[in-house]
């Protein structure tokens, strides 16, 4: 049966998923791109930008987990750009170039309308209004058999979270401290919702825990 999983997921060791003062030239805030080096050196990862080599091991299988098996990805209006309030035009298209690594039907969330962005590499961002459960009911018809990612950022992931909509968490907890910016769980109740820790492995560069219900 399809889940909506959370998958590779990047936090510091206070529990932040994005460093402070957040702008289009730090889009995960000051210190942000650090609790992801965990996957940059990764094979993945290396595969996805066009380069060679790349760390084989568990932050590779990780990584590969992170991306492999969805048939569709949600994610929030501050993941997909900067920009706030109404489209001023149809120029901005994402962070990720002509060929975003989604692949498959994006959904994302905002406030205001626009029309769907289709790009290279099968990857098309649908931008829903109507809020989480009406982009879920979206993404899973989209999915068919395959899961649903909830792709970020925090804020997205805690709606979700909080309404009960996720079965599956895997986060990367990196050896990094950020002191403030976005957290994940604060007023969460982990347990009340009915997770367990159900995977542990550490590397020298994240410890990844995988959560069910």
């Amino acid at each position: 049966m399809a889940k909506v999983r959370v998958a590779g997921f990047s936090l510091s060791l206070d529990g932040f998923g994005a460093g402070p003062e957040q702008s289009p030239e730090n889009p995960l805030g000051k210190g942000g791109r650090e609790l992801h080096t965990w996957m940059f050196g990764t094979r993945m990862f290396h595969t996805m930008i066009g380069k060679d080599g790349g760390s084989e091991g568990i932050d590779n299988a990780y990584a590969h987990r992170s991306m492999d098996g969805f048939g569709a990805f949600i994610m929030g209006r501050n993941m997909f750009g900067p920009i706030r309030g109404p489209w001023p035009d149809e120029s901005w298209k994402g962070w990720w170039g002509d060929n975003p690594p989604y692949h498959a039907p994006t959904f994302v969330l905002t406030h205001h309308p626009r029309d769907p962005i289709k790009m290279e590499g099968g990857t098309t961002f649908i931008f829903v209004t109507e809020g989480i459960e009406a982009a879920l009911d979206q993404a899973m018809r989209a999915a068919g058999d395959r899961d649903v990612k909830i792709a970020g950022g925090v804020d997205t992931v805690r709606q979700y979270l909080c309404a009960g909509l996720i079965d599956e968490m895997h986060f990367a907890l990196s050896p990094v401290a950020l002191g403030q910016g976005e957290a994940m769980f604060s007023g969460i109740d982990l347990l009340a919702h009915g997770f367990r820790v159900t995977e542990y492995q550490a590397t020298e560069n994240a410890t990844h825990l995988v959560l069910r219900r």
